[in-house]
């Protein structure tokens, strides 16, 4: 293998990693620029995702896309209720507060997954038609990373319309920049806040499905990767869509990168980056100024 296919390869599987960071981290951004709130826990919505979709298609024979539909659409509901019934009552609260109350909730989704599915790693098996290589400009990639790539791209040009060229987008951007005045000119915060929260449980929720056999599924995923989910959202920059999506692919590059030329520095490097782009850029890679 030549230097170039070394390269491509890299940066390819870094990108299918970045969108699976993305999907499931930009909910995790706007909720907590819109919120304030430090949802630690944003990691089991994913898991929940991934769990769904493996159950639905490994069990009970269900087509891949119904899985992914089936996983986005109940990890969204379970996301309301949650924001309705837990979340809500601690808006306002210390961030001591909020982080007792996420770490609780992620040992007790870890409990119940292991008493439902048991303690060992859930596999993803990708149906046939999404098995295989595709052979692009002379290199060779596995067909469901290329798909991955693809349907990730929808979904994310589907969102950046929803969030920037609809009403329901307008007044989070609006509660975003100053709640008082959007609830001074009649936006139901508290409404809108449940509709924000289970959409970005839903991305999450999906970006579990489609990143499951990426993101292994298994009981210890909320603690596993919540570092990886917090790391996009604090180096893209609270409350933007853009900023998360920059940070997410270049920590899926550099951790590949990372993984394929240095294993034995495990998780290192992409901290000592994290480190030096918020010490020259506190704020982010974009600033909070709209969502």
């Amino acid at each position: 293998m030549n230097d170039w296919s070394v390269l491509v390869g890299i940066a390819f599987l870094g990108v299918a990693y970045g969108m699976v960071l993305y999907l499931i981290s930009v909910g995790l951004s706007v909720t907590m620029g819109l919120m304030g709130f430090v949802n630690l826990a944003h990691g089991v919505f994913a898991m929940a995702g991934g769990y769904v979709t493996v159950t639905l298609m490994n069990r009970y024979g269900v087509p891949y896309f119904a899985s992914l539909a089936a996983a986005a659409i109940v990890v969204a509901a379970l996301g309301f209720v949650l924001e309705r019934t837990l979340y809500r009552r601690l808006y306002g609260t210390s961030d001591f507060d909020q982080v007792l109350f996420s770490i609780g909730l992620i040992y007790v989704s870890i409990a119940v997954v292991q008493h439902f599915w048991g303690p060992l790693t859930q596999p993803m098996r990708a149906p046939a038609y999404l098995k295989g290589i595709i052979t692009l400009g002379g290199f060779e990639f596995p067909t469901y990373r290329v798909f991955l790539i693809g349907f990730s791209i929808v979904v994310i040009a589907a969102l950046w319309l929803t969030l920037e060229r609809s009403r329901f987008g307008a007044q989070i951007r609006a509660a975003v920049d100053n709640r008082r005045m959007a609830q001074s000119l009649g936006v139901n915060t508290g409404r809108l806040f449940a509709q924000t929260f289970a959409l970005g449980s839903g991305l999450a929720g999906l970006g579990g499905g489609l990143g499951a056999d990426i993101l292994v599924t298994s009981p210890g995923y909320p603690l596993q990767y919540i570092l990886y989910f917090m790391i996009v959202v604090i180096l893209g920059g609270l409350g933007t869509i853009r900023g998360p999506f920059l940070a997410a692919l270049l920590l899926g590059i550099a951790d590949t990168a990372c993984r394929y030329f240095w294993p034995q520095m495990g998780a290192v490097f992409i901290f000592i980056l994290v480190f030096f782009i918020l010490f020259f850029r506190p704020q982010g890679l974009m600033r909070r100024a709209r969502a």
